[in-house]
Formats: C-alpha cells, structure tokens, sequence
C-alpha cells in the first residue's frame, strides 16, 4: 500500500499531486489511486494532507471497496502526528465491525505495537486472525498469502511480550521461508546486540535486518505482476463486433481461454514470478485507445492496455489458490476447469 521509496529519490509531494490528477481520469480506480497520494503525503511529511485525502475518501466510502482499509491507514497516520485519541477511537470502532479483510487488522494492530500498546496489539492481531484463518489444527491447506502478516505480526508481538508458542505461531514458523528463524527475527534481545562491540555480532545483526527487511518489502509490496489480458465471452463478442481487424487475435473465445493459460504456464515453467490475469470491458478498451490517440483496431495496443490495468491494480494473481474458482468465471474450481 505504501510506496516503498526514499525521499532521497521521489519528489513525494509531486508524485502525490500526480497521483490525484490521475484519479480524475481513471474515477474507477480513483481509491487505489488516492491511498497511494495518500501515503506519499505522509512520505513528504505532510500527514494533515494525507489525513485531507483519507476523509475525502471516506465521504463516499459507499463506493469504496474497502472503508475499513482507509480508516485504519486515516487512524496510523493521525496516530503519528499526536492525535492519539481519535486514533484509538477509528481502530476501537475497526475492531468492532470486524472486516473480513486482513489489511486493515494488520494496519491497526502494527500502529498499536508502533507505540508500545504490545497487549492490545497481540489482542489485535488474535481477534484477526480468530475471524479470518481456519483453525490450525483442522488440517485446512496454507492460509492465503494476504494473511501472512497477521501470523508473522501476532508472532512477533507474543515473543516480545515472552508468551509461549501456541499453534498459530507455529503455523507461521512454517509459513516463514527465510533462512534466519521467526524466533530469531522477533527475539527481543536483538536491539541490545545493536550496542555491542563485538564486530562479529554487529554483523550477524545486520544479516538478520537484512532478512527481515526482504521479508516486509515482499509482505507489503508485491512485484509488478506480469498480466495476461482476458475477455469475458460477452466482451468479446461485443469487441469483435465493433472492430472486426481483432478477430484474428481472437479465432474463438474458447480458444482464447486455453491461449491464456497455456502463455500463463510457459510464463511460469521459464521462471517468470507473480503472474497475473486482468480482465479488459470495451469501454474501459475504448477509452484507453482514445487517451492514446490510437485505433481500437491496433492488435498492438492489446498488451499496452493489460499492462496498464495491472499497473492501475486491476490484475488478480495466477494460478488461483487450490480450492478456489477458476480465474475464467466458470462454476467450477480451477483444478477441475483450466487448472487439471
């Protein structure tokens, strides 16, 4: 959510009015948009601003895909520049409506171990994690990617508070892929090896900061995703319709389907990370082609549109989790449909 940037090399104020510029052309993606202007206004120093952004959010949260998110990133903020209580009072009230959404809950939970309150973020982070995980003794597959943090958070204040592991901690020992341990990362005696003379510690320290650090960066800021472009069988319809020159792209739709999965799995067997899929409308097509000054018609512009819908947060990750619904809008789950 946040941009992973030094003010060394972004002008943060810039970015941030660019940012809002852009969300007066694009008004669908105008939330994804403004929480990035957002979270450069807070980059620049300049939180009121930010917190400005947020509220303007907030007056139309009916439209918002995630108010909770923007009341919790609205709460951080006013946190960090002395308007504790109010702060307290949004993350009192995210934690009552109990959104199904990890980010929030990861949001509230860190600003309240931020500044020391580690028993109610501990209680943060177990409420969340109660609501939105499957029991850890059920036998259920790996808990989606989104909810890692909760796991790695909750572990993480618990050692701090000295609390023994229980079966959530454990669950996140496993989840946790990097060489140096969970217990290791969050043991809080680690700041006082930061004092040390000893050569030899102070870089193992830094080896274990490096860790982490590459664990943070990837849990809160995923790769650029390389996007596939798909089109619902009524789109198609409706865009070779209107620009015939497509139809060679696009012999049939089923065709089209199966020519998505088979670039998607040779994408993937070459190496190629965080793959995705993003869905194209006509007019959203249309339009696209019209601030490029181009022809609907260019087979060209194709690509050129899917990359913008991924840079614009439209694309959702393939291959889908086990158990979840094929990426083409079938009933059937994606094992038993593109998947098997």
């Amino acid at each position: 959510m946040r941009p992973d940037m030094s003010a060394e090399n972004v002008d943060h104020t810039a970015e941030a009015a660019r940012l809002e510029r852009t969300s007066g052309l694009y008004p669908e993606d105008a939330e994804a948009l403004l929480l990035r202007a957002a979270a450069h206004l807070e980059l620049s120093g300049d939180r009121p601003a930010a917190t400005a952004l947020y509220d303007r959010l907030l007056s139309t949260s009916e439209s918002l895909d995630s108010p909770s998110l923007v009341r919790a990133l609205k709460a951080s903020n006013l946190w960090e520049y002395g308007h504790d209580a109010e702060a307290k009072a949004i993350i009192e009230g995210i934690r009552t409506t109990a959104p199904r959404d990890p980010a929030p809950w990861v949001i509230v939970a860190e600003s309240l171990e931020s500044h020391d309150e580690l028993e109610a973020a501990a209680e943060t982070f177990t409420e969340a994690a109660a609501l939105l995980l499957p029991d850890p003794g059920s036998g259920v597959a790996e808990p989606p990617h989104s909810t890692h943090p909760l796991l790695y958070g909750r572990h993480r204040v618990r050692r701090m508070l000295g609390l023994p592991h229980d079966d959530w901690d454990t669950l996140a020992d496993t989840l946790h892929s990097s060489p140096v341990s969970l217990d290791e990362l969050h043991d809080p005696k680690r700041v006082w090896s930061l004092g040390s003379d000893n050569p030899a510690e102070l870089q193992a320290e830094i080896s274990r900061l490096r860790a982490e650090l590459g664990a943070y960066r990837e849990a809160l800021s995923r790769p650029f995703p390389v996007a596939v472009l798909h089109w619902p069988a009524a789109e198609l319809a409706e865009l070779l319709t209107a620009y015939p020159a497509l139809s060679g792209e696009y012999p049939s739709h089923n065709e089209h389907l199966s020519a998505i999965e088979s670039s998607l799995r040779e994408l993937s067997s070459s190496g190629t990370a965080n793959l995705g899929i993003v869905t194209g409308t006509v007019p959203s097509y249309e339009a696209f082609a019209a601030s490029e000054g181009t022809s609907p018609e260019d087979p060209a512009l194709l690509p050129q549109y899917a990359t913008t819908l991924a840079a614009r947060g439209r694309a959702v990750t393939w291959p889908p989790q086990r158990g979840t619904a094929c990426w083409c809008g079938a009933a059937e789950g994606y094992e038993a449909c593109h998947g098997h």
